[in-house]
């Protein structure tokens, strides 16, 4: 399931409208210049004496960091790996001590190294970063010596404005400086933004590309984020903002840099797709290229010129690295590397001094496990100790108790225990008459960002859930909403989880206790959906009748495909997801009754 963001908690602070996007086209005047001609070691390529005719440039990429500074807890933490006698093995991965060390030991003996990403480095953050706008995510980027990104649907949370201020740095513009004589700097990397333009200038918002150069080796970075992004963002993140085409915007900035003498070319696209498996060695070349992948990026990598010799992706937390053919039929390199720093990806381009082109028939690529049996890196351990010391008094209270890990990211079931306790928050908090008289909640899946995890992750204890662990569960703060559909939209709503924009790929809204249905996957379509199922409280929806239905902010205004959401009236603005969720783990659980995951009987799935 893809990401689905919502709201960050800045963007309800009131920032000044007025300000908006004037501070953006500063990004393009006030890009670091060192960020395009940075390049890690020294050397000329192979052999001694001339230079020989082709040099190997190694890059490095990975994707959907979203602020992950520690390793991620539980099952999100895991990569599935397929052992030699076909048995999956899951792996724990990622954390920037391990993902600096794994990068810096990746680069040495390759004088001609970059490391480039495929946006969401910020954004749906755990508290270490999102408590501090995702400050402490860039510095440690700077520290990985990451070269260029492409941003993601989760750099605009928060706004244009904040997002020029992480390009450019300077302190929050409401909360000030966190540590006392010490300004945030920004990134040292060019955030790309091609296919993003300013709807009032028609001008892009972002550098579009980037060159980086080494010792005459050019290559371009073309960045790119999906163009349905203002389907998942909310209005305020995106507004004054107009997405294009990928394929179309990555085309045309290709045939610039070609015209300028840039002939190797590399697109960071933040958009994705699904490999049939979902161990990171998966083949999906197999049995011919490209064959074990479905998904959006597909299309794009077809349609794609074939001036651009590889593809970074990202957005669907997928691992893959495969070949899809270009519009002239020759394959080519797509990859991504999961999420959370868990894999990074390895690939050799092998650069052609005569032609300044990739030698596209010896591109390889690989991805790599993130593995926490190696060494940190002191200088990450560093930051994470600074900032952590910074939120220990908020992330450190105790908000409640479970008996077991209670899974939710981690869970790939349509139904999610941890998605059934988030639901069934919002309803009990938002019941009552004058909190806005729910009769049901809905959660959408890709707001639920980690699982509760039972071990300690820190001093607390097992089983305790700290603000910091809540937190990275429903780190967007949403508002909750309660508004009036009639029974006949509720039905539309839960056929949306399986048609239209989410056909392809189901998003299967969590709901509380009292609603159930039959999900039957054997079918096509709005038909998954059983109509005559669908009952609340043993009683079958009644298409005339008016409910109260909760829901956070970002669906009540139709996001993630749910344009019968969009349509409530009568709307109630209740307290925000995050402070629901922990009001319920306060009366719900105790050091001598802990909640236990709950079952996961609302939904019947037909397979």
């Amino acid at each position: 399931m893809s990401a689905t963001p919502q709201k960050n908690r800045a963007s309800r602070r009131v920032l000044a409208a007025a300000a908006g996007l004037a501070t953006v086209g500063a990004l393009v005047a006030a890009m670091p210049a060192g960020a395009q001609d940075r390049g890690h070691g020294h050397g000329n390529g192979h052999g001694h004496g001339h230079k020989p005719r082709t040099v190997d440039v190694q890059l490095l990429s990975f994707n959907d960091l979203h602020g992950n500074l520690e390793p991620p807890a539980g099952s999100a933490g895991n990569v599935s790996e397929t052992q030699p006698d076909g048995t999956v093995k899951a792996i724990p991965a990622g954390g920037v001590e391990y993902l600096a060390t794994s990068l810096r030991t990746a680069r040495k003996g390759n004088p001609y190294s970059v490391t480039a990403a495929g946006g969401d480095m910020v954004g749906a953050s755990p508290l270490l970063s999102g408590l501090f706008h995702d400050e402490p995510t860039i510095e440690a980027l700077n520290k990985l010596d990451l070269d260029v990104t492409a941003v993601g649907n989760h750099e605009f949370d928060e706004g244009a404005t904040e997002l020029a201020r992480l390009q450019n740095g300077g302190c929050h513009p409401v909360e000030g400086c966190y540590e006392k004589g010490k300004k945030f700097k920004g990134a040292d990397f060019p955030y790309l933004a091609a296919n993003v333009t300013k709807e009032k200038t028609g001008k892009p918002l972002l550098k579009p590309y980037t060159v980086w150069k080494k010792n005459g080796v050019k290559i371009g970075f073309i960045g790119v984020t999906l163009e349905g992004t203002p389907d998942i963002v909310t209005a305020n993140g995106v507004k004054g903002l107009k997405f294009h085409d990928e394929v179309e915007t990555i085309n045309k900035y290709a045939r610039e840099l070609d015209r300028k003498g840039v002939k190797s070319i590399v697109a960071l696209i933040h958009e994705g797709g699904a490999p049939a498996s979902t161990s990171y060695n998966y083949d999906c070349d197999s049995p011919g290229a490209g064959d074990g992948i479905s998904g959006p990026i597909v299309d794009i990598a077809k349609g794609i010129t074939p001036k651009v010799d590889a593809l970074v992706t990202g957005h669907t937390h997928q691992a893959y690295v495969c070949t899809v053919p270009d519009p002239s039929g020759k394959p080519r390199m797509v990859t991504s590397a999961s999420s959370f720093g868990k894999l990074y990806t390895d690939t050799t381009l092998t650069y052609d001094r005569r032609t300044n082109d990739i030698v596209r028939t010896s591109v390889k690529s690989a991805n790599h496990v993130v593995t926490r049996d190696q060494p940190k890196a002191p200088d990450m351990t560093r930051l994470i100790d600074r900032w952590n010391k910074l939120a220990a008094p908020i992330a450190n209270k105790p908000q409640g108790w479970i008996s077991a890990d209670i899974n939710g990211r981690g869970s790939t079931a349509p139904e999610k225990p941890l998605g059934n306790v988030i639901a069934d928050a919002q309803l009990e908090g938002l019941a009552p008459a004058d909190k806005g008289g729910a009769e049901v909640a809905f959660m959408n899946p890709g707001g639920i960002r980690a699982d509760l995890v039972h071990k300690a992750s820190g001093s607390e204890g097992d089983g305790v859930v700290t603000y910091g662990e809540a937190f990275t569960v429903q780190p967007f703060t949403n508002m909750m909403n309660v508004v009036d559909l009639t029974g006949a939209q509720l039905v539309t709503a839960l056929q949306q989880q399986v048609s239209g924009p989410n056909e392809a790929s189901p998003k299967i809204l969590q709901v509380s206790k009292g609603l159930t249905y039959t999900l039957d996957l054997t079918k096509s379509g709005a038909d998954r959906v059983v109509a005559d199922t669908i009952k609340l409280n043993g009683e079958a929806i009644d298409p005339a009748r008016t409910y109260r239905v909760a829901m956070n902010e970002f669906l009540a205004g139709g996001g993630d495909g749910f344009p019968a959401l969009g349509e409530g009236t009568n709307k109630l603005v209740g307290a925000s997801d995050l402070d629901l969720f922990n009001a319920y783990l306060a009366a719900h659980s105790s050091a001598t009754a802990p909640l236990a995951p709950p079952a996961t009987d609302r939904i019947t799935v037909i397979q």
